[in-house]
């Protein structure tokens, strides 16, 4: 299934190719105009998961042409239907609603083109409030607790779209 560029108010999701995520990996960054900060910590770990067979789909979060975040699933639905999603920012572009405007339209786009029934987020520090509030916001509600980590999850039904 085709991976399509997805437009917000503010934003522009740019799909991720094979080869923009193994260049973005290798440290080349020439095909791209990166904003302050990015590529964020966790960049390299997702663009990695990206060049695999099993790659879900995957966008560059962009604003104004920069590249200031990515976001994707870590793999197509499965016979379920459900997927696991992750996000991440740049630091300077945190705060400003990009992470749920990004995180409410690629779930939209995975109910809607994907044929996803579920949308789990798992792993999720307990203490990293900014990426609760985002889930939330979304729609997703816990479904379960450890000591540090929170697992989330979201139904077609009880997503919103805002910032």
């Amino acid at each position: 299934m085709p991976v399509r560029r997805i437009e917000t108010e503010r934003l522009i999701l740019e799909p991720v190719t094979p080869d923009i995520a193994r260049a973005v990996v290798a440290g080349d960054f020439s095909s791209l105009d990166a904003a302050e900060g990015w590529p964020h910590d966790d960049t390299t770990d997702a663009m990695t998961m990206m060049t695999g067979s099993e790659a879900g789909p995957g966008w560059l979060i962009t604003t104004g042409g920069s590249v200031i975040g990515d976001c994707g699933a870590y793999a197509w639905p499965d016979s379920t239907g459900e997927v696991q999603i992750g996000y991440g920012l740049a630091a300077p572009s945190r705060g400003h609603g990009y992470a749920t405007e990004a995180a409410s339209a690629m779930c939209s786009w995975l109910f809607t083109d994907a044929g996803a029934t579920r949308i789990t987020a798992v792993d999720v520090l307990s203490d990293n409030l900014p990426s609760r509030r985002v889930l939330e916001k979304v729609g997703f509600t816990v479904t379960d607790e450890s000591h540090d980590h929170l697992s989330y999850a979201l139904a077609p039904y009880d997503i919103r779209s805002r910032r």
